[in-house]
């Protein structure tokens, strides 16, 4: 089935979409106000297809027929759209404990002989709480994962190892399309300040827009450098650590263990002891006396009593 196009028909409609596109342009009073991100979207997914149809209409005007495209064509062209994925892989490494640091560098060190970049990297050192530790972030073109995955899993044995993808496109895309609708505003603000009719006020006005245009720009231009980074390299997140001890080992150790910690469980009962006592003085000092006098007044109270009710048995 093959679809025919009217040269005149196509080329009224391409008027109307550029006069449609314009308009975005000429409706946003300041750069501050965002453009239709649907808007956006579909002219940037079917940029292709607009292209390949504009060169069609033009070879085929210009050869005196009208260009026709079948269905097949249509449906390639639509859904022809790059994907822009970023990917990260996770890995935990086991090394011996006196071996831990040199795995560490040594991956480092073989990121720096590929083309890969070390993020961010930290160590932590043995201590009475803690086992040695390691740690690298990576980023790493995508033709040489292999070769880094493989040197990293020569450098101990692999604990763990996971893969994770998040799908960007939509966010590439719409950058894509602000920078371009920015650089077309911002260019066609120099184009109105060179005009020889401008006066002083619309040139004030309009170099405080182009200065917050280039502003934006300049973000969004930084914001898809950024995107670009992380969708055409591929992250890797290494953790080194040593395998810990079975509880079960060594009962000499345990009781050596038990033996070095009593000092300062020790220490520690002695010290809640001391606070308990200086917490519990000061009402030891006010209630004592008085729970003394309580006491001496009951006792002096039976006494009377008895005697009394002995005076009353002799009388």
């Amino acid at each position: 089935m093959r679809m025919t196009f009217r040269p005149r028909l196509v080329l009224t409609i391409l008027m109307f979409a550029a006069m449609l596109t314009e308009g975005c342009f000429k409706a946003s009073k300041s750069p501050s106000r965002s453009v239709d991100r649907s808007m956006m979207n579909a002219q940037s997914n079917l940029s292709p297809f607009v292209g390949h149809l504009r060169g069609g209409i033009i070879g085929g005007v210009a050869a005196g027929h009208a260009p026709t495209f079948t269905l097949s064509e249509v449906s390639a062209y639509a859904a022809e759209v790059q994907r822009f994925v970023a990917t990260k892989h996770t890995l935990e490494m086991i090394a011996k404990e006196n071996e831990l640091q040199k795995a560490w560098q040594a991956a480092a060190d073989y990121c720096g002989t590929i083309p890969c970049e070390v993020l961010s990297s930290n160590i932590t050192n043995k201590t009475e709480q803690d086992l040695p530790s390691g740690h690298i972030a990576l980023r790493v073109q995508p033709d040489q994962l292999k070769k880094l995955l493989a040197f990293v899993e020569s450098q101990g044995r692999v604990a763990a190892h996971s893969t994770e993808s998040e799908d960007k496109t939509g966010q590439v895309v719409d950058t894509e399309a602000r920078i371009k609708n920015l650089t077309t505003f911002r260019d066609n603000l120099r184009a109105m300040l060179s005009r020889p009719s401008v006066t002083v006020k619309d040139s004030i006005e309009i170099q405080g827009q182009l200065t917050e245009v280039q502003s934006q720009l300049d973000s969004e231009t930084a914001g898809r450098k950024a995107l670009a980074n992380e969708t055409e390299k591929v992250a890797v997140d290494i953790s080194f650590r040593v395998e810990a001890p079975r509880n079960n080992r060594g009962g000499l150790r345990q009781i050596w263990n038990a033996l070095r910690d009593s000092g300062s469980i020790l220490a520690e009962s002695t010290a809640w002891l001391i606070m308990a006592v200086m917490t519990l003085l000061p009402w030891i000092v006010v209630v004592g006396p008085l729970v003394w006098f309580i006491v001496r007044w009951i006792r002096r109270w039976r006494n009377y009593s008895r005697a009394v009710h002995t005076e009353k048995a002799k009388d």
